[in-house]
């Protein structure tokens, strides 16, 4: 089977806590304090399996949304709950502890958890849930707390690593372009 085609729009989309959708490229239901910044037209190219996973992803992320808890939004405790990956602690040991305990490698994948390891600008690390995998260089994740105290939905990460390995990328970021580069350790999942 042809895997089919999702043309979306990858927008920077900021939200407060209402859920937000999206599909074929058009903001729906999105909430009334959401600051929507257009970045580049990307295509999604989802097999069954894929698609499947994205919409699981979405569900989730709209019960993350619905059911912040009050005070400071983390990525970790939004990254397990969209994810299912029970991992706790600081981002910087996820990729650690999910050694025996999950499946990891260095190649994205719809429903994955992204392993930032810890840097200068994040000594603590960062965690998101990858929702679309557009090519070999380039994803969409969902996460909390980029933005602080915000959650960030289909934003675009580019490898940037010299060997194509994840191992370093730029995030899309609010003035429409990428960000620093980022280490990361792998994608975890279930």
């Amino acid at each position: 089977m042809r895997p089919a085609a999702l043309c979306l729009t990858a927008l920077l989309v900021t939200c407060l806590a209402a859920p937000v959708v999206r599909a074929e490229g058009q903001p729906r239901d999105l909430p009334r304090k959401a600051a929507v910044e257009l970045a580049q037209p990307v295509t999604l190219r989802l097999d069954r399996a894929d698609r499947a996973a994205r919409e699981e992803v979405k569900a989730a992320v709209r019960k993350a949304a619905e059911n912040r808890p009050r005070g400071r939004l983390w990525c970790v405790p939004f990254a397990r709950a969209v994810s299912g990956v029970d991992i706790r602690g600081n981002a910087r040991t996820w990729w650690d502890q999910a050694k025996g305990r999950y499946q990891r490698s260095k190649a994205p994948k719809v429903g994955a958890v992204m392993a930032f390891a810890a840097s200068g600008a994040m000594p603590k690390g960062h965690v998101a849930v990858v929702s679309g995998v557009v090519d070999s260089r380039r994803i969409l994740i969902d996460q909390a707390n980029w933005v602080r105290d915000r959650i960030t939905v289909d934003t675009l990460v580019v490898d940037v690593s010299p060997q194509n390995d994840w191992s370093q990328v730029r995030v899309a970021n609010g003035a429409g372009g990428l960000g620093r580069i980022n280490p990361v350790k792998g994608f975890i999942w279930n």
